[in-house]
C-alpha cells in the first residue's frame, strides 16, 4: 500500500520557519500561505468521499514566477509550489499526481520537472514539446517521469495540430500519449487526423463538450467514435470550464461526466486541475472530489478511474 505524503507544511509552520525568499520553492508560496488553509482552493472541509490507496490526480500544474513565461501567455497564475499542492493532497487523500506543463511556459518544462522531482516517485509528467525536440531530450524526459505531451489548441501556442502525426511516430516507442486541450468543434473537424494517430490520445476537461446540449451535441458523437477505437481516454476534470449552470454541482457538465464514465469506464481518469489557473474565484477541491462519487457511484468503477486506469496510462506501479 502506498503511504500518503506526510511532509505537509502548514500555514503556522511556514510563518514560523520561513526566513528567506530563497527557499520559496520548498515552502508554500507567500500568497497561498497568507490565505486560506488550502492554497488556491475554497472551503476548509475534507471530502465526504474517501480516496483509495494509490489514487491519482491526473492533471494539475505548478507555477513559479522566477521562470519566464512566453510573451502574450493567455493564462498566468501566481506561484503554486509543490508544498502548496501537498496540502491539497492531504485534504482530498490522493497520493499520486500528474504534473502538466502550463501553456504559459511554452516548451520550457523546467517548472514541471522541478515540481515532479520535489513530489518524488509518486509523480508523473506531461510535457510540452514541438517537432524540434531532440531524441536525447525525449530520453531525458522519459527518465525523469514524463509519459505524454500536451497540445493546447484552445489558445494559440507552442504546438499546432499538424505536429501531432510526426510527434506521435516518435513518441510511440516510449509508450507515451498525446493529450489534447481543444475546443469540441475542432475535435470534430480533426476527427480523421486524431483517429489515425498511432498512440493513445487523451482529451482534457471532458473534451470541452459544449453546453447546453451536452451529450446531445454532435461533438459528443465524434468523441464516442474515437472512444470506440479503444485508444482514446478522457479526463473527468474542470466541470467549471464549460458549464452554463454553474457550481458547486455543475449539473450540465456533470451530465457529460456521467455519460463518459458510463460508456468508457476503462478509459476515464479524474483530475483536480489545481490551482485552477483559469478561475478568478477558486472552486472547492473537496467538493470537486465529491462530485466524482456522483458521476461514478459504483465504488469499483470509481476505484478503476482513480487508481487502475491512471496506473496504466501513466506507468505507475500497480497498487498491492
Amino acid at each position: 500500500m502506498l503511504p500518503i505524503q506526510s511532509n505537509i507544511v502548514h500555514r503556522r509552520d511556514f510563518l514560523r520557519g520561513a526566513t528567506s525568499l530563497a527557499i520559496a520553492a520548498a515552502l508554500p508560496s507567500a500568497a497561498a500561505a497568507a490565505g486560506p488553509s488550502f492554497p488556491y482552493s475554497a472551503g476548509s472541509e475534507r471530502p465526504r468521499t474517501a480516496a483509495f490507496p494509490g489514487s491519482v490526480d491526473c492533471h494539475m500544474h505548478f507555477f513559479d514566477k522566477r521562470v519566464a513565461t512566453v510573451p502574450g501567455a493567455p493564462v498566468l497564475h501566481p506561484d503554486a509550489f509543490p508544498a502548496d499542492y501537498r496540502k491539497i493532497q492531504e485534504r482530498i487523500g490522493t497520493q499520486r499526481c500528474v504534473v502538466v506543463t502550463p501553456s504559459a511556459y511554452g516548451t520550457n518544462n523546467q517548472v514541471t520537472l522541478e515540481g515532479m522531482a520535489a513530489m518524488g516517485p509518486n509523480a508523473r509528467g506531461v510535457a510540452v514539446v514541438d517537432t524540434s525536440v531532440s531524441d536525447d531530450e525525449f530520453q531525458r524526459l522519459h527518465k525523469l517521469g514524463v509519459r505524454g505531451v500536451r497540445f493546447n489548441l484552445v489558445q494559440a501556442g507552442a504546438t499546432t495540430l499538424d505536429m501531432a502525426a510526426p510527434l506521435a511516430a516518435r513518441l510511440k516507442p516510449f509508450g507515451w500519449h498525446i493529450q489534447f486541450n481543444m475546443p469540441a468543434e475542432h475535435m470534430r473537424d480533426a476527427e480523421d487526423v486524431l483517429a489515425k494517430l498511432p498512440v493513445r490520445i487523451v482529451f482534457d476537461h471532458m473534451a470541452h463538450i459544449p453546453q447546453p446540449a451536452g451529450p446531445a451535441d454532435p461533438s459528443f458523437e465524434t468523441l464516442r467514435r474515437l472512444l470506440d477505437k479503444g485508444n482514446t481516454w478522457v479526463k473527468l476534470t474542470g466541470p467549471y470550464l464549460d458549464t452554463k449552470q454553474g457550481g458547486p454541482d455543475y449539473p450540465d457538465t456533470s451530465k457529460v461526466a456521467r455519460e463518459l464514465a458510463r460508456v468508457a469506464p476503462e478509459r476515464v481518469v479524474w483530475a483536480s486541475d489545481w490551482p485552477h489557473a483559469t478561475e478568478k474565484t477558486k472552486p472547492d477541491d473537496a467538493a470537486l472530489f465529491d462530485l466524482l462519487a456522483e458521476w461514478v457511484p459504483d465504488e469499483a468503477a470509481r476505484r478503476r478511474g482513480l487508481v487502475q486506469n491512471p496506473a496504466e496510462l501513466y506507468d505507475f506501479p500497480a497498487v498491492t
